[in-house]
């Protein structure tokens, strides 16, 4: 191996983006429980890993409409990764399902989206949040950004996420 691919490899996996884990140790589960602000990382039903999380802004109960600052609740999947968010690495939620966007019709209101797993912010604004002592986002699951690398290594595209009350 040339020294400008070895060095090339250790920045796309160290300050770039994580690599991921090797497919024995990855988590088929990524289950949150919202009221006690705890992400756990499962496979085979055994937790691998658990973090504490920052939710929306407004938590209690379930997303109903876009900018009501709650984080949704259900069955969903991990269906897309952004390694150039506005936010320290993300994690895209399959958030709204068929019956989510059903029932914000029904209200006649958007159901929101963009429902993501996320590190800080990036840029100055990462200062002034006071993570994970206090609720900040708009509806996102947000952990350190050391711990979303990590997620990011551990957590496919295509795994299931829990989000529970």
């Amino acid at each position: 191996m040339r020294w400008r691919d070895f060095v090339a490899l250790r920045w796309r996996g160290r300050a770039g983006v994580p690599l991921p884990a090797a497919a024995g140790v990855q988590a088929d589960l990524v289950e949150v429980f919202k009221g006690a602000r705890r992400l756990d990382l499962k496979r085979g039903g055994t937790v691998i890993r658990s973090y504490r999380v920052a939710l929306g802004f407004s938590p209690q109960g379930h997303k109903e409409r876009e900018g009501d600052g709650r984080t949704p609740e259900g069955v969903y999947r991990i269906d897309a990764r952004n390694p150039r968010s506005a936010f320290h690495l993300s994690l895209r939620v399959s958030y709204p399902d068929a019956a989510d966007e059903a029932h914000a019709m029904k209200l006649g209101v958007p159901p929101g989206g963009d429902i993501y797993i996320h590190g800080l912010p990036n840029g100055l604004r990462k200062l002034f949040v006071r993570h994970p002592l206090k609720d900040w986002t708009t509806g996102c699951i947000a952990v350190s950004d050391a711990e979303i690398r990590e997620i990011w290594s551990l957590v496919p595209t295509g795994a299931r996420v829990m989000i529970h009350p």
